[in-house]
């Protein structure tokens, strides 16, 4: 009787590699506005997503990462006219050029209001940061005088030579968005509560 025997030896091999190790940060803003009636109803809300610009993101960074003595001016919060409105706000626009749109206020650029004074931009005051957001104390107040008209959006506008003067060309445009629900109207006597938070 043959027994025929086999035998067989095998071997088997794997790397295990570590797994990559990555945090990413971007900076997200998202404006929150609604329009009240002299009788105190809510007429509209909505929000806006915004973009960062690209000289937003730059300030935020040569700021925070060298900056040695930086002291802030502003930031300034103003409104998008729907007057002279072309592709709204994009990535490379700053306070000297945004050929697609125009500064709400300064008198045919429709609305204007009382409130802040004659026109002018708010005035944002933060909150302490918490959970990566930074956000307004209270919501900025747009009194809607002489003139109404059709709202598209907010803006930010800051840095050392930053102003509240409406039209101004100063400063750096941080950020600026157009409404999620389209063009907002708003009437004399209205109030437009604008509030602002950004997170990283």
């Amino acid at each position: 009787m043959n027994d025929d025997l086999h035998s067989q030896v095998s071997t088997d091999a794997s790397v295990i590699r570590g797994g990559t190790l990555a945090e990413a940060m971007g900076a997200a803003g998202r404006y929150t506005v609604e329009c009240v009636a002299p009788d105190g109803m809510v007429k509209w809300s909505d929000t806006i997503d915004n973009l960062v610009t690209t000289v937003g993101k730059n300030h935020l960074l040569d700021n925070y990462l060298a900056g040695s003595s930086f002291s802030q001016v502003g930031p300034y919060l103003g409104l998008i006219s729907s007057v002279s409105y072309g592709a709204g706000p994009a990535t490379g626009d700053t306070m000297s050029s945004h050929a697609g749109w125009t500064e709400a206020g300064n008198g045919s650029n429709y609305p204007n209001w009382s409130t802040p004074a004659s026109n002018a931009r708010g005035t944002c005051t933060f909150s302490a940061a918490a959970a990566g957001v930074k956000a307004l104390t209270a919501a900025i107040s747009f009194v809607i005088a002489t003139n109404g008209g059709t709202v598209k959006g907010c803006f930010i506008a800051l840095g050392a030579s930053a102003v509240a003067t409406n039209a101004s060309t100063a400063g750096t445009l941080f950020s600026a968005g157009t409404f999620t629900g389209g063009d907002k109207v708003v009437a004399i006597a209205d109030t437009l509560n604008v509030s602002w938070q950004l997170s990283v």
